[in-house]
């Protein structure tokens, strides 16, 4: 059913003050899922405009979109979407910064080590050691990446690592803030053999350093780009400082559709929300904001790529994952990160007079709010 927008507020306000106990019926929960497809839909609306304004559209198998030059598009990301996976490889549960869209926000303190002199891949706890065995063992993923939290707090630790995976002829890119990168350890990430590195810009609100950094990056690094969580903040003042960063020589820069989860979302209450799939829950702005970022990209003829890390590509993601796991056919890890249905997040757009339904139906009487027996 193509719920009005009128009724879909109503039926929020009410949803978002039952106790959190309260289960909801079968029928209400249609309702909620009616809401859910008409604001994606519109959403997708915007979106689809936006991206017929970007000439130079590319895709990658038809599972996320770029612009740019192809031959810089980062293989991490291929190996993700199109090869074998892209095992996570964690180390360090520490940070220097704290960041507002960061997904452990408001728990940094109290992130568990994963062991002193361990790894943990794939879920499982190795020491230097074993990582040899494991090799010896399974079937090599095409990449692997490193994650959580901030490397840079213990890099030295990571090189004789890095060398092994580099022997075993293994894609390894590392995500940084890069706020501690220096010549030195970046020379040593590069001498070990770590194929890609990706700055967060926008943890750092594009500092000097931090541009600089991936300049100096680029000495010893064969793949070296930005990946940033798209919002405003990144977005003003990555213009501001456009010429700059394009002056690095990067290869890459993935936009990443920005989703909450029950740690960060409050930092964001009041922004325009929707939800793609019954999944991710994401400010509408986002996105947006990266197909502005491409076309501009395109139209400037900038000479790398820019990727449109979206809401559909992590999808399309894990969908690829599952099939080179070789589970059953539709599986998928994507799901919602929140334990119940967030209804209060959805009501600023729904009160929002300048966003519009594509298509509004009366509901059926026993759907109505004034009729139905709730």
């Amino acid at each position: 059913m193509k719920i009005s927008k009128k009724d879909a507020l109503k039926w929020f306000e009410f949803f978002s003050v039952l106790p959190e106990d309260e289960q909801i019926s079968p029928m209400q929960e249609e309702i909620v899922y009616s809401v859910f497809a008409q604001i994606e839909a519109a959403v997708d609306n915007r979106n689809n405009m936006l991206m017929s304004k970007i000439k130079g559209l590319k895709t990658l198998d038809n599972r996320t979109f770029y612009v740019g030059n192809e031959n810089k598009f980062p293989a991490g990301c291929r190996s993700c979407l199109t090869g074998t996976g892209l095992s996570a490889v964690r180390k360090t549960n520490k940070c220097n910064l704290e960041c507002k869209f960061c997904y452990n926000y408001g728990e940094l303190d109290n992130i568990s080590p994963v062991g002193e002199g361990m790894w943990e891949i794939g879920g499982t706890k190795f020491y230097d050691k074993d990582i040899d065995l494991l090799l010896s063992i399974q079937q090599k993923p095409t990449g692997i990446s490193y994650v959580y939290l901030e490397p840079f707090m213990e890099i030295e630790k990571y090189y004789h690592v890095i060398e092994k995976f580099h022997n075993a002829n293994i894609h390894q890119h590392l995500y940084t803030n890069g706020t501690l990168a220096t010549e030195q350890n970046l020379k040593a990430l590069g001498r070990a053999g770590l194929d890609e590195i990706r700055f967060n810009l926008g943890a750092s609100n594009c500092s000097d350093k931090v541009i600089k950094n991936i300049a100096t990056a680029k000495k010893y690094i064969k793949s070296v780009g930005i990946e940033t969580p798209m919002t405003p903040e990144f977005y003003e003042v990555f213009f501001a400082k456009k010429q700059a960063i394009l002056d690095t020589k990067l290869d890459f820069i993935n936009c990443a559709e920005l989703h909450l989860n029950e740690n960060n979302i409050s930092n964001y209450y009041g922004e325009p929300m929707y939800i793609t799939r019954h999944g991710y829950i994401s400010p509408v702005w986002s996105r947006e904001l990266t197909l502005k970022f491409m076309k501009t990209a395109d139209e400037e003829n900038w000479d790398f790529a820019v990727h449109d890390c979206s809401n559909y590509t992590k999808f399309a993601r894990d969908l690829n994952l599952s099939a080179k796991e070789n589970k059953w056919f539709g599986s998928s890890n994507y799901a919602c990160e929140f334990s119940a249905v967030p209804y209060e997040v959805f009501l600023p757009i729904l009160r929002d007079d300048n966003f519009k339904f594509l298509i509004e139906e009366e509901l059926p009487n026993e759907y109505k709010p004034e009729m139905m027996n709730y």
